[in-house]
């Protein structure tokens, strides 16, 4: 059927609720996230929405509402150290500004349909989306956000983007480990539908291959547990196990986030072993616990970065902001007391 609107004319609630056949009301509701809906009519509006490509007029609402402006955080978890680093330096960018903060959890396993019903929604005035991998769909509906967008920890093309080389981060740690003198050397890796798990993989395996230690399969390793993607204590724990039950367990590992190195620490302790007489580990992140820990770790800077991202969105959000950016973050390792050359 052609479509009745005036060439370039915006897609309003009422071609949304004439192309899935239901009343205003009940687009209004399913924008909203009412309970009121059945699941059918739900998935009926949200692909006509998508499809007309509508996004509620935002200024118009905040003026109904007497609201202030909002900016919202995605992420993968709300919970998670790494995220809990990042979210403290969004807060300090907001810190002197009238805005309202809202967080929208994902979750770490299937986060692209709670995603796409918050755009759906389309309630806030700019968004900063953390550590997701923007392509297919969902980078066309981010381009065509009726709001500003800034990607941290992932990158695509015309969107404001900070991002850091896992690759060289994980390269960089297990380097280290070989310069001390490591030649059988474990990785703690998170599951596979982690956005980082490949590239450090990538960068543990590069750097093996550079200094002529052939890769062992055995040694990469993830915890049972799902919860954050496999970056959690108890994962850590889980996949130093299985590392240490091995005939030649590792002189040293590395771990692909600091509280997977929590966990690991733990159980070594927990079965006599020594860190790092017995065995060497290297996090990644560098959280502020990992200093008080003594744990040798790769800095992301995550607290300068969440400020750097949040401060571009703001620019975005004022008008003040010109080209789109694509920046990658710095990375450095920090070495404390978790390393020490391998016992002759």
């Amino acid at each position: 059927m052609p479509d009745p609107r005036p060439s370039g004319s915006r897609p309003t609630i009422y071609d949304v609720a004439d192309a899935a056949g239901v009343a205003i009301s009940t687009v209004s509701r399913v924008l909203n996230g009412s309970s009121e809906v059945s699941e059918s009519t739900r998935k009926r509006v949200q692909e006509s929405i998508r499809a007309l490509q509508f996004q509620p007029q935002r200024t118009a609402r905040a003026l109904a509402q007497q609201s202030t402006t909002s900016v919202a955080v995605a992420l993968p978890s709300a919970t998670s150290l790494f995220f809990v680093e990042l979210l403290k330096g969004v807060k300090d960018s907001l810190r002197s500004r009238d805005i309202d903060l809202l967080l929208c959890n994902l979750g770490s396993s299937h986060p692209y349909p709670t995603l796409q019903r918050f755009l759906d929604r389309g309630a806030v005035d700019a968004l900063l989306l953390m550590a997701m991998p923007v392509e297919g769909e969902v980078a066309e509906q981010l381009l065509g956000f009726q709001a500003p967008v800034v990607l941290l920890g992932s990158r695509c093309d015309g969107l404001d983007s900070y991002w850091w080389d896992d690759r060289e981060g994980a390269r960089l740690a297990t380097a280290y480990l070989i310069g001390q003198g490591h030649r059988r050397i474990g990785l703690l890796s998170a599951h596979a539908w982690s956005i980082n798990n490949e590239p450090r993989l990538d960068g543990y395996r590069t750097a093996l291959r550079d200094a002529g230690v052939e890769f062992d399969a055995a040694l990469v390793v993830a915890g049972e547990t799902a919860k954050h993607a496999g970056y959690s204590e108890e994962a850590g724990g889980e996949a130093m196990a299985r590392l240490m039950a091995l005939p030649e367990p590792p002189t040293a590992v590395f771990a692909a986030s600091d509280v997977q190195a929590y966990g690991a620490w733990a159980l070594a302790r927990n079965q006599g072993l020594s860190v790092p007489r017995d065995v060497s580990i290297v996090g990644y992140d560098d959280l502020k616990l990992s200093r008080f820990l003594d744990l040798t770790s790769v800095s992301q800077g995550m607290h300068a970065a969440g400020r750097l991202a949040t401060e571009r969105l703001l620019a975005r959000l004022d008008g003040t902001a010109s080209e789109r950016v694509e920046v990658e973050l710095p990375l450095s390792l920090v070495e404390r007391g978790s390393t020490a050359p391998p016992r002759a």
